[in-house]
């Protein structure tokens, strides 16, 4: 760098440049952000199945919250190939639903695009009011979403003018969720209903109401160090691992000298 000021000029320049960068943007999320967090519940509760035939798997429960979830679980049915239908009956009474929900790993697997220009190269969930699912060992776990719009762990993320605005957005997306839905889980085998007998069935529902909102914000100390530690891994990559090259070549040359030498010296 001694014979070469300007790489010097230009290493600094470039430090100086990174670190205006990488301070407006902490400043920017720290300040003056207009990205606000919103946390809601995220309760679990299952649901009061009622039958509607005393003798038959034909089963119904009412719902009026807020639901991201759904899910099913049925044991002790008959060891045949059976028929589960789901059904939601109501406004916009739509759900979504795929045997991918809820399993990690599975690959090319997307929820939230049921209509996507990829749904060919893609597995998606299917959007529909009803959805049926086989079950041929007696026993079946089904997850099912309902609204993609509210937060599943509870906690999102909205962008707005105010913080007033954005609780207003909020409450109003969750209101707008607020729907009374009938749920109906039946049976089937061959078109016909079964008995019900010695079968157990659980239903379970995870609503959200509105808890709080506060503007996003970073931890300035946090993020400055994350940007120097950034800013150090750039002028590593930069500048030390090109020097360890360099320097291994001038080894490499001086180790072959000194066997060019020797060589030389024991041929005389």
């Amino acid at each position: 760098m001694s014979k070469n000021p300007n790489m010097l000029r230009t290493m600094v320049g470039t430090g100086l440049m990174l670190i205006l960068i990488l301070s407006y943007a902490v400043y920017s999320n720290t300040v003056d952000s207009e990205y606000y967090g919103y946390e809601t519940t995220n309760y679990g509760e299952s649901l009061e199945l009622e039958l509607e035939n005393e003798n038959l798997s034909d089963w119904y429960a009412t719902t009026k919250s807020a639901i991201t979830w759904i899910n099913v679980s049925i044991e002790n049915a008959p060891y045949e190939e059976l028929s589960v239908v789901i059904n939601s009956q109501g406004v916009k009474s739509e759900w979504y639903y795929s045997p991918n929900l809820g399993i990690k790993g599975v690959d090319n697997f997307v929820c939230n695009e049921p209509e996507s220009d990829y749904s060919g190269l893609l597995d998606t969930c299917d959007y529909s009011s009803t959805h049926t699912i086989l079950m041929n060992n007696g026993s079946v776990i089904i997850k099912g979403r309902v609204s993609l719009d509210l937060p599943i762990q509870g906690k999102g993320y909205i962008e707005s003018e105010n913080i007033e605005n954005a609780e207003e957005l909020v409450r109003s997306k969750i209101r707008e969720e607020n729907r009374t839905r009938t749920w109906t889980i039946s049976i089937y085998s061959n078109d016909e209903l079964i008995s019900n007998e010695g079968i157990i069935i659980n239903a379970e529902i995870t609503s959200h109401d509105f808890v709080s909102i506060e503007q996003f914000r970073l931890n300035p100390i946090q993020e400055t160090a994350y940007s120097f530690a950034s800013l150090a891994g750039c002028f590593f990559l930069v500048l030390v691992i090109p020097l360890m090259i360099y320097y291994s070549s001038i080894y490499r040359e001086k180790r072959n000298e000194e066997i060019r030498l020797s060589t030389k010296e024991t041929n005389n």
